[in-house]
Formats: structure tokens, sequence, C-alpha cells
């Protein structure tokens, strides 16, 4: 019987991050990994993206259940939002879950959910038709599961976010005979990690980043704030074991961080190397001596860039950078903050305080370099391949990898968020997409900021706003009194005296244009407020500001008959 296979990107395609992608396999959809991604500048006040799950919602019935690599935000991080529209099992390995539980513990729409199934590399789940296996691969955290749909035409391959280190420790080691053995049995198609598919550079081996780990603390005597991603165990083991071979203690910033270390050891996936090497309260933290300390700082939600730059400029409450600190950055940023972690490094130093990473000296990614995919497509045999998990050219420096080892463009798609690939023993196409939006999630707000609100906020921090308040009494079509001419983030009031009388001006022309000539509606009034006064302001500033007109009315011949009345009932 031929299988109707469709692959479909929510999430992960032509983005750093947010990785969902949907499997439809004769009817059944197994969704694989349901991650978030942190905002770039220009989304302005907004906490996190995640996926749109309106085509989820269309289809949910169909829904078979949510299968996770590991624990990281990209992965998992949008699992509860998901969990609130849909009533679906979760699968994933111990630590994935545990970290899943803690992101949903955190909902209180969904700190109840139990449908949770701890997998393993040996597990296998049959649904009817199609089994589902699970295989080990290398991250930076434990746990982490490359996934497999077995189909009679093929098997569909996921890795997830994964790399090749032969020095790795055993729990973080990849299965490379479950590799082989799926190459040999028959991959269908492959869906592998592309986010470090530009670098040629081989990834450096987890045993020398230690040593490096080991070596910063050793020949540094003042206090080093390490500055990390919380669900990054393995970077987390080596802070610890440097530590304590240097003689220091370490302090964990945050609940975020502590709920997760806590996690961690309890799945003894993390170690202390000496009982007493965590501080256990910040007044003990400040009684010790500087070359004594670690400070781990992770920021919240996992985000420790903008953490290491309120620390800079003296916002923290409690742990702020002094003269001589060590800033160490043991994340790798994406190129899209570059930008960003270039401005805190600056604010670090102009804090006195020192920065070292561990990007600029090494490939620290935990992500496959150009070797790394190349052995894996030639441990795979895939049919077709479908590369996921970055920026448009991170996708297309994958493909043009298989193309180096003999793969044909027929072979090869690269999909874009909504698009639909169908899939079959003898073609792989581009179906009927279907459009999706990035969902944004501000504060409690979940969907609710669109691009008209982005569109505003960034005009906002730009060009700042302009506020006309005038009263006016329709009855007599006349102005009350002088418009109020209020300025934030536009101009100096004081300094353009000339501009803010003629603004004035302009806004009394137009008000009583309306008022005498037209058929006096409220909206048009406001919108002819609006787009005279932006006129004038562009052909004066060169800047559009956010201009908000306030237009109030009284009645004064009816204020003027009350007190009349009152003075004759007085009488």
């Amino acid at each position: 019987m031929k299988n109707e296979i469709k692959v479909m990107a929510i999430g992960g395609a032509r983005e750093n991050g947010k990785n969902m992608y949907a499997v439809d396999i004769n009817g059944g959809i197994y969704i694989l990994d349901c991650g978030l991604k942190y905002p770039e500048n220009e989304l302005l006040g907004i906490d996190v993206v995640i996926p749109d799950f309106s085509w989820l919602e269309e289809n949910k019935d169909r829904i078979v259940g949510v299968f996770l690599t590991h624990g990281h935000a990209d992965s998992i991080g949008a699992i509860s939002y998901f969990l609130s529209k849909f009533d679906v099992p979760v699968f994933g390995s111990e630590m994935t879950i545990e970290l899943a539980k803690i992101n949903v513990s955190d909902s209180e729409e969904v700190k109840h959910f139990d449908d949770f199934h701890v997998v393993s590399d040996r597990s296998e789940i049959d649904f009817e038709d199609i089994k589902v296996t699970f295989f080990k691969t290398t991250h930076s955290i434990p746990g982490s599961l490359g996934i497999a749909l077995h189909t009679s035409d093929g098997i569909i391959v996921y890795t997830g976010d994964f790399k090749f280190d032969q020095t790795a420790a055993p729990i973080y080691q990849t299965n490379y005979s479950a590799l082989t053995q799926l190459g040999d049995e028959g991959v269908l198609a492959l869906l592998d990690d592309s986010s470090n598919a530009e670098n040629p550079n081989p990834s450096a081996s987890e045993k020398k980043i230690a040593e490096y780990v080991y070596d910063t603390f050793n020949y540094q005597n003042s206090r080093i704030i390490v500055a990390g991603v919380a669900s990054n165990i393995l970077r987390m083991q080596q802070v610890f074991n440097a530590a304590a071979r240097t003689g220091r203690r370490v302090y964990l910033t945050g609940h975020d961080l502590e709920r997760i270390v806590k996690t961690a050891m309890g799945l003894n996936t993390l170690k202390l190397p000496e009982d007493d090497l965590l501080i256990g309260s910040l007044d003990e933290l400040k009684k010790m001596a500087p070359d004594k300390v670690v400070i781990i700082q992770t920021g919240k939600m996992g985000e420790p860039i903008k953490a290491i730059q309120r620390m800079a400029n003296k916002e923290q409450s409690d742990i702020n950078i002094e003269p001589g600190d060590l800033v160490f950055i043991t994340t790798t940023p994406s190129t899209a903050m570059e930008t960003t972690v270039a401005k805190t490094r600056d604010m670090v130093y102009r804090a006195d305080g020192e920065v070292k990473m561990i990007s600029d000296e090494m490939n620290s990614s935990g992500d496959a370099s150009q070797a790394d995919l190349q052995l894996l497509m030639n441990l795979l045999h895939p049919k077709y391949i479908i590369p996921v998990q970055g920026e448009y050219r991170l996708l297309e420096a994958n493909a043009q990898l298989a193309k180096e080892i003999g793969y044909t463009d027929d072979q090869i798609v690269i999909p874009a968020k909504g698009d639909v690939i169908s899939i079959s023993e003898d073609d792989i196409h581009l179906g009927k997409g279907v459009d999706l939006a990035d969902t944004m999630i501000d504060g409690i707000g979940i969907g609710d900021i669109g691009n008209i609100v982005l569109r505003d906020r960034k005009v906002l921090s730009e060009d700042g706003i302009f506020v006309a308040v005038v009263t006016i009494d329709r009855k007599k079509k006349r102005i009350v009194s002088t418009p109020k001419l209020t300025s934030r983030g536009f101009v100096y009031v004081k300094a353009n005296k000339d501009l803010m009388k003629d603004a004035a001006g302009i806004i009394e022309k137009t008000v009583t244009n309306n008022l005498e000539h037209k058929e006096f509606d409220w909206s048009n009034l406001k919108q002819d407020v609006r787009e005279d006064l932006s006129d004038y302001l562009y052909k004066q500033t060169k800047r559009r500001p956010v201009i908000l007109p306030v237009i109030m009315e009284v009645n004064q011949h009816h204020k003027r008959s009350k007190k009349k009345q009152k003075a004759a009932e007085k009488n």
C-alpha cells in the first residue's frame, strides 16, 4: 500500500529557533518539537515568539502526539502554549520530559497536564501502520534524541540539534550503530540540523572546551560571572568542575536556573564535584573573597545577554558588575545577536569589567559542522533531504553540502514556513502550502500583538509621540480654548515654540473647517487633524511621530442654564 506522506514546517524554517515540524502520514499528524525563539531587536517589547498553531487547530483531531528531541527552549519552549490548545500525549527522554514539566508548571492553564511519556533510544512505539523509534545524539544537554518515523515506503528521520564528538562522555555519546542500522533499513527523507552548516571548521571537542574553561578560571584573580544558557547542562558541569579545581564556589542567580540544576542533579546528569560547591545565599556570597567566587547568570527565560546588560548598568537588585569582574560568555550567539553582544561587551568594559567569550577562540557550537552533516548523510543514505533549523542561507549551505556528495536538486527541498512537502518513493515536491504567521507573546498576551502594533512601537521608538488636545462646543461650532500640545520623544518643546504655535494654528483651522463646512463626524475630524498635522510636522522636521488627537466636547450654554436654575432655587 502506498503511503500518503506530507511534511510541513510550522516553525524553524528560514529562522533561528522556534523548531516545529508536522509529519502527516496517512492522515495521522506527528509533531516534531515545539519550540520558541527569542525576539530580535525590531520586535519591540515582545518577550518570545512561538509557532502559529492555526493549521493544527483545524486538524486537531488528527494529531497523534508531540515528540521532543531535547530540553532546550528552541525545542520545548512553546509546549505550555501548545498544550493549552491540544490535549495530546508528549514523548521525550527523561531529562527532556522533566524540563517540559517545569515549562508546563509555570502555566496555570495546563499545570495539571500529565500525559507525558518517557522514552529512550531503545523505545519503539507502534501507531497502527507507523512505528516511532529514537536514537541517541550528542548535544549540550543529556537525553538528546533523534526521531525516526518508520513507514512501508521508508523512514522519515529528524535529527533535532546534534553534532559528532568522539570524546563525548557516555551520557552524551551518539549511537553510531543506530544511525547505520537506519541507513540499512532505508531512509526516505532526512530533516537535519542546519544551524551551523556554514561553518567549515569542526566543532571543538567538549574535552578541549572543559580545559579552556579551567584555564580561564585558573588565571583569573577576581570574580567570574559566567553568562550561559540554563539548560546547557554540559556547560554547567564544566563550570562546576573548573570551579572545584580552582578552589571557587558557585552562586546560582534566579529561580529558573536553580530548578533546572536541581532537576539535572536529581536525574544524576549533573554532579557536584564537592558537596559544598554551591553558595547558599546572597549574604554568604557578599562575605566571600572575589577570587573564590563564580556567579552563573542565565537571565530570565534563559536569555543571559540582556541580564549582563542590566548588571553592567547597575540595574540588578542583587548582583551587578564591579571593577575587575570577568564576564565569561559561554553561549554561542547567533548571527542576529552579534550587534547586541558587541554592545554588551562595551557596556561591561564601561563598568570596568572584562569580557571573554568561548566562541572567540574556538568553535564551541553544539550543532553539526559541515563535516558532521556530510557524515550523517553518508551514514543514513536518505533518498531525499529537507534542510531545517536555520535561516535561509544556512539551509542553502546544508543543501550545497548534500550536492557535494552526489545529491541533485530533485532530491532536495528547502522549506519555508507553511510549506507542505509531499513525499513518495518516486518523488518529492512542494504542494499547496498554508499561511502561517508568528505568534508573539507580550506579558500575558498571546498573539494579541500584530504588525500594526509593532509598527506603532517602531515609530514611537524612532520619532516619538505628539498629542493634541482640543475642546470644542459643537452646537456653537467653535473651539472653546487654544489647543494644548504635548510631545514625548519628538522635539524639545521649549526649544521649538514656533513649531508648536504653528501646529496649534493648523489644528484650529482644521477643527474649525470641520465644524463649519462638513457634516460632523468624530472619526473624520480626528483623521483630518492627524493628516494635516502629520503633513506639517514632516515638512518641518522630516519625522513622522505618532499623532494622538484628543477631542473633547462641552456645552457651555447648558452649563450656564444649570447655574441660573440653581441661583433661582436659592432665591
